[in-house]
């Protein structure tokens, strides 16, 4: 066994006396911590955790993961794990099989809500992702490549990540972990040192080391309630097919601009609330609701549910001249 000298320490007692540690207890020591907090992390949750097979009723089959999270077994998962889905199986950890129907499912977040009639099963613990910090123990738990109930370990690497769900709408506070995850492994829980769901497991870039990523758990409770209460996530709508542009810089100089982009509208649906406010196709919006826009996202993320049937003030550009606008959105059809 190898020892480490300490060659250098503080005037004392000890002055002149070889201090001596050994590195081979220490780094048992803290294995034996760090097994101890996975193992006990992942004895808590896994009882809640799921395996999910899907059928289209036709050729079309696939599989994730998925956890109970209510005692009456709501299940959350992603939902593209579930999408076009007629036929849903669940697999428990005692082996188990149940049926499962879809109460619903926001494309916009990647979740998704199921219902079993199996509650036998224990649910796991929810936490809160604003309370994460860089750095803290994240633990995986699902089904990668149909290996069922696997487990992974890393930390929480980044806070506050955005990435582009299906539908094309961005999502935030995505958090990014080297927790490894894999094809079968979307909608599983990501777990705190407690065995707290602190996230949903939705993706991975193939070929990179170690870049996953989770829905915060806050965003999903938020997206399930939502579910639950209107069968869908409301979220306001202004009628405008748009895409970013660049500013002239003489514009941006002349109107004193916060931004040097914006948001042209490349059609405007007529009946729709921007068109009865007076917005036409290739006018450029530059702010809503008093915020700015320099971009497709920042609109979208202005349109909340919270401003449908609201006036709100849209300020845009018509060639050379601005138009302060007064439109009132409304709930996004389905």
């Amino acid at each position: 066994m190898n020892d480490f000298y300490l060659l250098s320490g503080s005037p004392g007692a000890d002055s002149g006396r070889e201090q001596v540690f050994h590195p081979e207890a220490d780094d048992g020591d803290l294995l034996d911590a760090y097994s101890h907090a996975v193992t006990a992390a992942v004895a808590r949750v896994s009882p809640a955790v799921v395996k999910i097979d899907v059928s289209d009723g036709h050729a079309r089959s696939g599989s994730g993961s998925g956890f109970v999270f209510t005692p009456d077994g709501l299940i959350l998962t992603n939902s593209h794990v579930v999408l076009a889905a007629n036929q849903i199986t669940l697999t428990f950890l005692d082996g188990t099989k149940s049926d499962a129907m879809q109460i619903g499912h926001d494309p916009d977040t990647d979740i998704a809500v199921l219902r079993t009639d199996h509650l036998l099963t224990p649910h796991a613990v929810l936490g809160n992702s604003k309370d994460l910090r860089v750095g803290q123990l994240a633990i995986a738990v699902g089904n990668p490549f149909g290996f069922q109930f696997s487990v992974t370990a890393g930390f929480v690497s980044a806070l506050g990540r955005s990435m582009r769900a299906s539908s094309g709408r961005m999502m935030e506070e995505i958090i990014q972990t080297d927790a490894a995850l894999n094809p079968g492994n979307s909608g599983g829980p990501l777990v705190d040192s407690s065995g707290r769901v602190i996230g949903v497991n939705t993706a991975t870039i193939m070929g990179a080391q170690g870049l996953c990523f989770a829905v915060g758990i806050d965003t999903a409770k938020y997206i399930a309630s939502q579910i639950l209460q209107h069968g869908r996530v409301q979220r306001s709508w202004i009628g405008v097919a748009a895409q970013n542009v660049p500013l002239p810089r003489r514009i941006v100089y002349e109107y004193k601009l916060p931004a040097s982009s914006g948001v042209l509208a490349t059609n405007v649906d007529p009946e729709s609330p921007a068109g009865k406010a007076g917005l036409r196709g290739g006018d450029i919006i530059l702010s809503f609701a008093g915020e700015s826009v320099s971009a497709v996202d920042e609109l979208h993320r202005l349109l909340s549910a919270e401003r449908a049937g609201k006036r709100q003030q849209l300020i845009a550009l018509r060639g050379i001249s601005l138009l302060d606008l007064t439109v009132t959105p409304e709930t996004r059809p389905e």
